[in-house]
């Protein structure tokens, strides 16, 4: 595969041999890329990166949660053979900003060697640079810290509880609509129930590497980042020069999932760490180290309070949330956006109140509050189904929301009757018992069904893109984007491809470099509405100039037609009212003496659309669980999820979004859970041995239905975010099916044996 652009081993534009062409790519089940690249050793992620006379660096981190660091033993360190410096407090370049100013909701305070302050375990407190990173390491031990420690806060009745300014970024931490109490008096049936979701911390394949080397003022930095322009930002303000001195590069990322949304504390760290001695320095944190300066998923306990009539509506809808943040920071998990937006309810009340905690601020994890809400108000849901007699899906049905509840917008779309209706019928959810425990397999293990709705807001931000047209009738688009495994340098250019009208073996695509357009952030699965936007209006730019020279040009067979009177595809500019009649854009460009066309393009949200309409994703999971009656051991068997998200790029990549969103959700029912030792604030699983996530042992037999949906109002793509919707309805899915095997309801999340055992 032939390179097109820097670094050498960004993708080409080129299909695979062989690869079959349609009229447009769009929807096309095209295979990714950058395949061949990741499956060959040849895609280069940042710390593969070595540029010459490159140091090595280390951390050393805080082994307590709480107090003050006493004492670094330099000496030992520096005396260690390849060790070139030991950046501490006092001893590391200066900022020309304090990393604990914040100056917008995605601005987070940084730990910085600023003082001897130890706010959180494994919170960096220096970094050996040495000429190997065995020494460096090294160097990090003979370190050994001493501590003035003091008593940590762990858990969310540590501290005082408090109603937050905000939840999440800029969410209002309290919701209501009408008379809840009164709604609970008036119901025939009424639920109360508190559910637990543990802390989680991200586990990417790769870790928060950085190679940072300086010329002067000028930063070039290999660093995975979901937001190129918002790294640059904030980097120029911590080292006071423009973000145009910032030069980064990040073409892959081996996931992300919200921790590298903003630069974390370890990667700012080498580039001080190269300022101090002058030359490049690659810091690449253990696995361990992630746990803790790198973001995590908050705790929550969340109590609910449902009350329904006879028939099966709702009356009231309670939903109380504690979570936690740092004892320095602001970040809230919004645990109830689901319940804002999902059931009918004539009255729904939504409170989050937070403590805080010594440990790392939490941030954004796939889903964040959908995730952790969509699992206590999933199961509440089917707790109130069972006290009703109901069915759970014909419950869920009698509470459809025709309208978004509380804000009482209508929907751009919505097709959940469809997802409800076509996972049910995949999955075979007719003729299911309503009674638990009531169905074992030829082995004897106890067999259960559960359902969950999932939804996920449809977002879209701001972004800019470049396309042009050449004269022999290749293209080129140019966006900052970024793929972290979600398959954008594929989707994209798919995009590209279609709104400029040629095949993608004519189109050179770059993204992933900070000195292209900026594409906006890849999170809060927008990035496909974002950049995709930005490139979709890029390449209409380039196909309106070209229109205007062919139809405003006597010598063209399109003279007269208008532009909106042609279409482009294969090359070629055709009228809309007399298809035979046609012309190429070399031919076009050649009479027009020209060599190229140059475009550009903007995404974002329609104020006006944002404010008459509320924009969701949605789908239905089920799931079927065995469970053995005497150990209580679980397997999930079966997950059958339906999505509607709008317009589809690319099937083959929505479904792995949807698969991996799932492997998530069963991750966070089964697996997932961060322990502490509440005597000192330090992680007792700290390590991918003890810290559990699905492995292919674990996932099952699995299905993910693409459900057609349109919606004319979200975007100029119709394209709604799928990379996070998939993990909200699961987790319910699977709580419940675990129930309906054992008959045993488990609200402390992840289940394992020793709940179902009790």
């Amino acid at each position: 595969m032939t390179a097109t652009s820097k670094p050498s081993n960004m993708p080409a534009s080129n299909l695979p041999a062989g690869a079959i062409r349609h009229g447009s790519s769009i929807g096309q089940p095209l295979t990714r890329r950058d395949g061949p690249l990741k499956v060959t050793g040849q895609a280069r992620f940042s710390a593969d990166n070595l540029p010459p006379g490159t140091l090595h660096a280390a951390l050393c981190v805080a082994r307590i949660a709480r107090g003050r660091v006493t004492g670094l033993d330099v000496a030992a360190a520096e005396a260690h053979p390849g060790v070139v410096a030991v950046m501490r407090p006092g001893h590391a370049p200066a900022l020309a900003k304090d990393p604990d100013a914040k100056d917008g909701p995605f601005t987070f305070r940084l730990d910085l060697l600023q003082n001897d302050r130890v706010r959180y375990a494994n919170q960096p407190i220096a970094v050996v640079i040495a000429e190997t990173l065995e020494a460096a390491t090294e160097g990090a031990r003979l370190l050994a810290p001493t501590y003035a420690a003091e008593t940590p806060r762990i858990g969310l009745d540590a501290g005082a509880a408090f109603t937050p300014d905000s939840v999440g970024v800029g969410a209002p931490p309290v919701e209501t609509d009408g008379d809840v109490e009164a709604g609970l008096a008036a119901a025939s049936r009424t639920i109360a129930a508190t559910y637990e979701t543990p802390a989680q911390y991200h586990n990417a394949m790769e870790p928060h590497a950085a190679v940072a080397s300086w010329d002067g003022n000028r930063l070039t930095l290999f660093m995975p980042t979901q937001a190129l322009a918002m790294s640059q930002a904030r980097l120029a303000g911590l080292f006071g020069i423009s973000p145009d001195d910032i030069h980064i590069e990040s073409p892959y990322l081996g996931g992300g999932f919200g921790s590298k949304g903003v630069p974390a504390g370890p990667q700012v760290l080498a580039c001080m760490a190269a300022k101090l001695v002058g030359r490049p320095v690659k810091l690449v944190p253990t696995r361990t180290q992630m746990y803790g300066p790198m973001g995590h998923r908050g705790p929550t306990r969340q109590t609910l309070r449902l009350g329904a009539d006879a028939s099966g509506k709702l009356t009231a809808l309670d939903h109380h949330i504690r979570t936690a943040s740092s004892s320095f920071d602001d970040f809230f998990e919004p645990a109830g956006r689901a319940t804002s937006t999902l059931y009918a309810s004539p009255a729904i009340a939504i409170r989050h109140e937070a403590v805080r905690l010594d440990t790392g601020t939490p941030l954004f994890m796939r889903a964040p509050g959908e995730a952790t809400g969509s699992v206590a108000l999933e199961s509440a849901l089917d707790e109130m189904a069972h006290e009703l007699g109901m069915d759970p899906l014909e419950f869920r049905l009698a509470n459809y929301a025709e309208v978004e509840p509380i804000t009482g917008k209508p929907f751009s779309s919505k097709a959940l009757r469809d997802c409800y209706r076509r996972g049910a019928e995949a999955f075979g959810w007719a003729g299911r018992p309503l009674q638990p425990r009531q169905t074992r397999d030829k082995d004897g293990f106890l067999v259960g069904t559960g359902m969950g709705t999932a939804t996920f807001p449809a977002l879209i931000f701001e972004g800019m893109a470049r396309a042009e047209i050449r004269a022999d009738g290749t293209g080129t688009v140019e966006l900052g984007a970024i793929d972290m495994g979600q398959g954008s340098w594929t989707a994209l250019a798919q995009i590209a491809a279609d709104g400029l009208g040629i095949g993608m073996d004519a189109l050179t695509f770059r993204m992933g470099s900070s000195d292209l357009p900026n594409a906006g952030i890849a999170g809060g699965s927008g990035h496909t509405a974002t950049a995709g936007g930005a490139v979709h209006a890029a390449a209409g730019d380039v196909i309106r100039q070209l229109a205007e020279l062919a139809t405003n040009d006597p010598a063209s067979p399109l003279y007269g037609a208008g532009n909106a009177g042609v279409t482009a595809a294969d090359g070629r500019l055709t009228r809309r009212d007399d298809p035979g009649r046609s012309e190429s854009f070399t031919d076009i460009l050649r009479r027009a003496g020209r060599s190229r066309i140059e475009g550009q393009g903007k995404a974002g949200a329609d104020p006006a659309a944002q404010a008459s309409y509320a924009m969701h994703a949605h789908g239905a999971v089920f799931a079927e669980v065995k469970v053995d009656p005497d150990l209580g051991q679980i397997r999930v068997s079966r997950l059958v999820g339906a999505f509607a998200a709008g317009r589809v790029i690319n099937p083959r990549l929505v479904r792995s979004q949807y698969y991996g969103g799932m492997i998530w959700g069963l991750s966070f029912a089964l697996h997932e859970r961060a322990e502490m030792d509440p005597r000192t604030g330090r992680f007792l699983n700290d390590n991918l041995a003890e810290y559990h996530v699905p492995v292919n042992a674990d996932v099952p037999a699995m299905e993910a239905i693409l459900v057609h949906e349109d919606d004319a109002v979200v975007n100029n793509l119709g394209v709604k975010g799928v990379g996070e919707i998939g993990i909200t309805g699961t987790v319910g899915a699977i709580a419940n099916a675990v129930w309906h095997a054992t008959g045993v309801r488990v609200r402390e999340m992840p289940i394992t044996l020793d709940k179902l055992l009790g």
